[in-house]
């Protein structure tokens, strides 16, 4: 089931000021940016990076993801483990908001995100 549509609006509000904040600088994007989409009831917080055989193919490297539990009115926090799974941040697997999600991911403090 997918986000509320009034819900969408302030999330993609919120998603596009923090991808602007936290992007590299015009420069290097073609090498490296971010990106985010919504899946459903998902945030995912992306890389985007020429690939490593093919650099005229662009890849999109999850990092972080996040998924409103509407039973609950929480988020549920996962970083992307080394076997390409999403895996639940045990240190606070779940927040009661997108933006403290965001948070969480630019602290990064135990390097589950970012690396």
């Amino acid at each position: 089931m997918a986000l509320d549509p009034v819900k969408t609006l302030d999330i993609i509000e919120l998603m596009e000021n923090y991808i602007e904040r936290i992007r590299p600088s015009q420069s290097i994007r073609d090498q490296l940016d971010i990106g985010y989409r919504i899946d459903n009831q998902s945030i995912i917080l992306f890389e985007i990076r020429p690939s490593f055989m093919n650099p005229a193919v662009k890849l999109e490297l999850d990092y972080a993801k996040t998924t409103f539990v509407k039973s609950e009115n929480k988020w549920k926090v996962y970083w992307m483990r080394g076997n390409l799974k999403w895996t639940l941040y045990e240190p606070k697997p779940k927040v009661s908001n997108l933006k403290r999600f965001l948070e969480l991911v630019d602290e990064d403090k135990y390097h589950c995100f970012k690396g």
